[in-house]
């Protein structure tokens, strides 16, 4: 990286949230800062606020005092772009809107030295569209932060098609330093996170629409059984409705309306009524006087004996945790084989969904059949998630649901849905994170390592599948596209190579 940016002048434009914490990771690193906003007062106002926060962190023992006020002096507001001139990195987080981002550009290009380097902080628009407006396009790139920006460690470098491998590299190299990690990824809708995360919403959305089960207990079932830090509804209310709507519907729009970005009309509906989530004390929770506690709809205690025969069934290597926990609370007896793994409960065949119900396998198999969900990790799960065929009678389900909570599971029933919640979720994302790797986004490294740290998922979509088995994950899809009819479960063409062991021997686990 060269010295005057290792050291120079950084400005942010825009004193939203996302503009005063970038400014503030800046500073925190050493370099004098100038903030502009077209309003200054905003400028200020936030330079002011973010040095009352800092402050408070120092009285209450949080923050060395002399550091919180060397990194203040470091900020200082700008009244004009003129004032930006002689900066090494003008940084850019303004409103989504691509003329506007444009015409600032080109304006900061006629004021700014050559060396200048451009970066936008943009979460959905084109870098390579942005850098258009410029003469030296080269020079421009994205950076993009996620929110809070101070503690999230992940930063996306995005390259435009004209992006210098200089300028990437210079941003790297600052990411670093700034104790970020970045991950490098072309300028496409959406980039790496706001590409691949639209199903981790998009399938509990489409479940809550289906009436599956209420918003509590769909979270309950992505949070406490599958591992994620918080449930999709809890998380777009944290969010706003409004804004995480829209970032769906940007991709939906620049990828031509195609189904699997499709937005959710529940969601629409919440913006429509300016349900916004807890902006607004309001979203698919409240949060206000009238707040009540959510009530998640887990199995009453089964009324019946542990089974006497509890056997595993086939190669149980893709869920060996959860194999191990059958073994040594319920004395499960394994009886190896090629067959994918499922587990007889006396007369009950238990298995993980694969995009298929309950009631359909219990007609290919002719046995009563529980299906359960996938979880990051069985063993720490607090709870699982099972369906039950329509044919089974209640001692074949008690038997299944006896069985699960003597490994010390809160069981949550659903009905009958396929591939259930989490399974279907994790098909999906990993299904989407391969299409990013084929077509030459991001590498597999960097896409995993995106969704590990810039939205806390429990396992990299890459090497969760692979770790389940992409025969799985391409199974579940084509059961899910055949039970909707839908283009939205298409498998990509990676996950079919990856899935057949003719092109891939070995990686069809």
């Amino acid at each position: 990286m060269n010295a005057p940016l290792l050291n120079g002048q950084v400005a942010v434009i825009g004193a939203g949230t996302m503009g005063i914490g970038i400014a503030q990771v800046a500073a925190a690193a050493g370099h004098p800062v100038r903030l502009f906003d077209i309003a200054p007062a905003a400028a200020q106002r936030a330079i002011d606020d973010l040095a009352r926060r800092l402050r408070q962190r120092v009285d209450g023992g949080k923050a060395d005092a002399a550091t919180t006020e060397a990194l203040l002096a470091r900020l200082e507001r700008a009244d004009s772009l003129e004032q930006l001139a002689d900066c090494a990195l003008v940084i850019e987080a303004v409103a989504e809107n691509l003329a506007i981002k444009q015409g600032l550009f080109r304006d900061l290009e006629a004021l700014c030295s050559p060396t200048t380097l451009f970066a936008s902080n943009t979460s959905s628009l084109s870098i390579t569209a942005i850098a258009g407006a410029l003469q030296h396009p080269a020079r421009m790139a994205g950076l993009h932060f996620f929110n809070p920006a101070p503690l999230m460690k992940l930063v996306e470098i995005v390259s435009g098609l004209e992006t210098a491998t200089e300028t990437l590299a210079a941003l790297q190299a600052l990411a670093q330093r700034w104790g970020k990690q970045s991950v490098v990824c072309r300028s496409t809708p959406g980039f790496i996170v706001n590409r691949v995360a639209r199903p981790f919403y998009a399938e509990t959305l489409r479940a809550l629409e289906e009436r599956v089960a209420d918003a509590a207990t769909l979270d309950a079932v992505l949070r406490d059984a599958g591992g994620f830090a918080m449930g999709p509804l809890q998380l777009t209310d944290l969010i706003g409705q409004d804004v995480n709507y829209a970032v769906t519907d940007s991709v939906y729009q620049a990828f031509y309306q195609d189904p699997r970005f499709t937005p959710s009309l529940v969601q629409q509906e919440l913006v429509a009524a300016g349900h916004l989530g807890r902006k607004s004390g309001r979203g698919f929770y409240r949060y206000d006087a009238q707040r009540s506690a959510a009530e998640i709809a887990f199995a009453p205690p089964a009324q019946v004996a542990l089974p006497q025969r509890v056997t595993l069934h086939g190669d149980w290597s893709s869920l060996a945790d959860l194999a191990q926990l059958l073994s040594e609370n319920a004395g499960a007896i394994k009886q190896p084989g090629q067959t994918s793994p499922h587990v007889t409960i006396d007369d009950v065949t238990m298995m993980l969904t694969n995009g298929k119900t309950a009631g359909q396998l219990a007609d290919e198999r002719g046995t009563p059949v529980v299906l359960f969900d996938l979880c990051a990790d069985y063993a720490h799960a607090s709870a699982i998630a099972i369906s039950c065929a329509a044919q089974n009678e209640a001692q074949h389900n008690a038997k299944a649901i006896r069985l699960l909570q003597s490994l010390g599971k809160q069981v949550i029933p659903l009905p009958d849905y396929p591939g259930l919640l989490t399974m279907r979720t994790l098909a999906m994302l990993a299904n989407e994170a391969l299409d990013v790797v084929n077509k030459g986004v991001a590498g597999a490294e960097d896409t995993d390592l995106a969704m590990l740290r810039g939205v806390n998922y429990p396992r990299g979509p890459l090497a969760w599948g692979a770790a389940l088995g992409w025969r799985h994950i391409l199974a579940t899809l084509e059961n899910l596209q055949r039970y909707y009819g839908e283009a939205r479960y298409r498998p990509m063409p990676l996950l079919r190579r990856y899935a057949s062991p003719a092109a891939f021997p070995g990686a069809e686990r």
